[in-house]
């Protein structure tokens, strides 16, 4: 196929209905943007094909190389072609269809690390975010319940930077439904709230360790809070009211795995 220069063209259109809610729900399927971003995407093996500009070179040109070499189909389009795909206003290298990397709750291994819980997470930023925050730290996933923002938004997939192909993710599960999987597997139940019981930095971490995070302006439900085996705050020294979801679950998920792991 030569260069495609038309946004009508079908198979451009096909991925254009993924930019909405509606098209990823329809065709399972999601885009990502950027070299880095595809180039973890393809190493999780879930590129269905790639677009690209042929005129741009360096790193763009080595993505869609290694893509051609895994037997992804590449697609050459014209550069008022990706800029259309893409989200971003000045789209810096390829745009992937990918097929969808959730898995079920019973896929989790809790013994590998502590389990990250998202209640109706509203905000896309915070939630990719907390999935770069849960790789970086080691966790044994992440997962998202019915509620939250879809996790193949395209600001959700931008601000993970990579990481939602590295942390096996559950998504679309209701909140008590976890409750019931996680602490059938023995798993510790703690919730982050502002006013926990237990100083995040005295919590008690044990191997099977599962924290939950609510809703930005609302936390977490009663029903969902009155399951808890234990809440912990993040100590706050200074004047600052409160912590950005994202921010406090950094320090969370970093200090329950840390102690975890045995540290004093």
């Amino acid at each position: 196929m030569g260069l495609i220069t038309s946004p009508r063209n079908a198979r451009v259109a096909h991925a254009l209905a993924l930019r909405t809610s509606a098209g990823r729900r329809e065709t399972r399927r999601f885009l990502v943007e950027g070299p880095g971003a595809v180039r973890e995407a393809l190493g999780a093996g879930v590129v269905a094909e790639l677009f690209r500009d042929p005129s741009v070179p360096g790193e763009s040109a080595d993505v869609a190389a290694r893509a051609e070499g895994d037997g992804v189909p590449v697609l050459d389009v014209a550069s008022r072609v990706l800029a259309r795909l893409a989200a971003t206003v000045s789209p810096r290298g390829p745009v992937a269809v990918c097929d969808p990397i959730d898995v079920a709750i019973d896929h989790l291994d809790p013994s590998r690390g502590v389990v990250a819980v998202l209640v109706e997470v509203r905000d896309p930023g915070n939630l990719g975010t907390i999935l770069r925050t849960a790789d970086a730290s080691g966790a044994a996933g992440v997962v998202v319940t019915h509620g939250s923002v879809d996790v193949y938004n395209e600001k959700v997939v931008r601000a993970s930077a990579g990481s939602l192909f590295h942390v096996p993710l559950v998504r679309g599960v209701h909140a008590l439904d976890v409750v019931s999987s996680l602490r059938d597997r023995g798993c510790v139940l703690t919730a982050a709230v502002a006013d926990g019981e237990t100083d995040v930095f005295a919590a008690v971490a044990g191997e099977a360790t599962a924290v939950f995070f609510g809703n930005e302006a609302r936390g977490l439900a009663p029903d969902v809070l009155a399951q808890m085996d234990a809440t912990v705050r993040v100590p706050m020294r200074g004047g600052a009211e409160s912590l950005n979801l994202a921010a406090a679950a950094a320090v969370v998920l970093f200090e329950l795995g840390r102690r975890r792991r045995g540290g004093g």
